[in-house]
């Protein structure tokens, strides 16, 4: 029952909706939720960021710094802009992919929230409304008479609890909003809307999969209805794919107002910070995947366009 009132609630007033090969075997030691680091360090400007990819475990480096985090065109939620420092950190590539958390299943016996309650949240197209769809799950994303969920694609239908025990598992943890923004804008302040530039497309082509046309007549301009395979819209220039679009991504931090910003919503541990929009129709259109929108949901909720990608501390210089 909990899950039902959270889903609509959440749905109504902020919008997080939700339709549109394998990893390196991953550490198996478990890294607590402590882990996560705090955003205070000593300074550092971003404007030198240096990035490098983890060859083994296909994660981005970020050596860190400071950049101004917010935007005051997008969303009230995103107000103010204020001055963030990151600790250097991995984030991964991409988001984890259907195959990558079934070898996680698959060698844990592990058990998502969704499969405990029985069912998770759908958008389901004939009667226009969000429902719990009984046995949907995370290899089945539209139900037991749906198909397949396909391993190149990100895994959905995980809670925010199912994101923290996957990444306890391979060693890492998620990343803070902070992170994830600063990881989307490369580690720049450059002041462009998206993770890639500025344009959703550019003369018929897409750089990300999001949504197109109205709610009930859906126009798949980018050629995906629902998720798409992970990396299939190019880089942004710190080398991460799907840093907007395809599904909204668990971050570590639970949602609040910015300093300064006086937004009416009630501090609550149980409710997490979402973001990168997804592919499905959202009320806030653009501002949703923008590199500084940002969402939330409760910590126990799983949906269709809902997924995550892992992040761990680096050593500082």
């Amino acid at each position: 029952m909990k899950q039902i009132l959270l889903i609509s609630v959440f749905f109504l007033l902020f919008s997080c909706s939700g339709q549109k090969k394998s990893e390196e075997q991953a550490e198996k030691n478990s890294q607590p939720e402590s882990n996560v680091k705090s955003e205070s360090s000593p300074e550092k400007s971003s404007e030198s960021q240096s990035v490098v990819i983890a060859p083994d475990s296909k994660m981005v480096y970020f050596d860190g710094g400071s950049f101004m985090m917010g935007s005051e065109n997008g969303l009230p939620n995103e107000k103010p802009v204020h001055k963030v420092t990151v600790n250097p950190f991995y984030i991964n590539k991409s988001p984890v992919t259907v195959s990558q958390f079934r070898q996680f299943v698959e060698v844990t016996g592990f058990k998502t929230e969704a499969e405990k309650f029985g069912d998770s949240g759908v958008f389901n197209f004939e009667q226009q409304q969000w429902q719990l769809l009984p046995g949907a799950t995370w290899y089945k994303p539209f139900g037991p008479n749906g198909p397949d969920a396909e391993d190149n694609h990100p895994v959905t239908h995980v809670s925010w609890n199912d994101a923290v025990a996957y990444a306890n598992w391979a060693g890492k943890r998620l990343p803070t909003e902070a992170e994830w923004e600063y990881a989307a804008r490369s580690g720049k302040n450059s002041g462009e809307k998206f993770s890639w530039g500025d344009e959703v497309s550019v003369d018929g082509n897409y750089f990300a999969n999001t949504w197109q046309g109205p709610l009930d007549a859906p126009e798949t301009k980018d050629g995906y209805l629902f998720t798409s395979p992970v990396g299939a819209f190019g880089e942004n220039e710190a080398g991460l794919t799907d840093m907007g679009g395809n599904v909204w991504q668990w971050c570590a931090n639970h949602y609040k107002p910015y300093p300064g910003n006086d937004e009416p919503v009630s501090e609550d541990p149980n409710v997490k910070v979402i973001r990168s929009g997804s592919f499905f129709y959202d009320t806030s259109g653009e501002d949703s995947f923008a590199v500084s929108g940002r969402s939330m949901n409760s910590h126990e909720t799983s949906l269709f366009n809902t997924g995550f990608r892992c992040a761990k501390d680096a050593e500082k210089d």
